[in-house]
């Protein structure tokens, strides 16, 4: 390649375009025709014409400037591009076309996709709580220890993962019940507690002021197999 071929193709420059239009086309319902032809409006835009004829935009694709003229209309009556007025700076009006309906719809399809995301992790962190539950318990739970579970996350806020870590501390504490554990949350949740960090870390200060408690008021017991129990109820 000589080297004013490479100046050339230089001065062509890039097009810089959001990955998501690539990523979400399909689901916004753009055919890979529609796709190729709002990239070329956008391009011939940077360029500086901002009103490119039929004829110019089908110079570039594999399609007819009668299917162009076809396509540009089907996609200002679905939404996905306009024509408005502009000025010169001489003050001459003219026509162009703007990409504002179909950057708006890529950013509205970006957020749904965004909140179908996060339902669909809320809801795998739902069913992996009831696993959870139901592992430790050894055994189904029981119509009113669900809906126990569903006010927990609904009403009182508490974030599944928290769930989980009361339900370890239950264990801990050898007191495996749902009052228990609801007395653990509320603890929680009236000290702040929101993270697994601040709880893992409420806990162990929690055990050690109880073990300290307990071995000023009593005389420590041999035992075999010692059992450390916490009653989180004594709060």
């Amino acid at each position: 390649m000589k080297k004013a071929d490479m100046l050339d193709w230089l001065k062509e420059g890039n097009v810089t375009i959001p990955a998501v239009l690539l990523t979400q086309y399909k689901e916004m319902r753009l055919s890979e025709q529609e796709l190729a032809l709002l990239l070329h409006v956008f391009y011939f835009s940077e360029k500086g014409n901002d009103f490119p004829t039929p004829t110019e935009l089908a110079a570039r694709m594999t399609i007819s400037a009668f299917e162009c003229t076809d396509l540009l209309r089907a996609l200002i009556q679905r939404g996905f591009i306009s024509i408005i007025d502009g000025n010169s700076t001489e003050g001459i009006r003219y026509e162009k076309y703007s990409l504002e309906p179909l950057w708006d719809k890529l950013f509205d399809q970006f957020m749904l996709k965004r909140k179908q995301e996060k339902e669909l992790m809320e809801q795998k962190e739902e069913t992996d709580l009831y696993t959870a539950f139901e592992r430790e318990f050894g055994r189904p739970l029981s119509p009113f220890e669900c809906e126990s579970l569903a006010m927990w996350m609904d009403d009182d806020h508490h974030d599944p993962i928290i769930i989980k870590a009361a339900l370890r501390e239950a264990v801990i504490s050898g007191k495996l019940n749902f009052r228990y554990i609801d007395r653990i949350l509320f603890e929680w949740k009236k000290n702040g507690i929101k993270t697994i960090e601040q709880a893992k870390s409420y806990g162990r200060k929690f055990r050690q002021h109880q073990s300290t408690q307990r071995a000023g008021k009593e005389e420590p017991k041999v035992s075999a197999n010692p059992v450390p129990f916490y009653n989180w109820l004594e709060q």
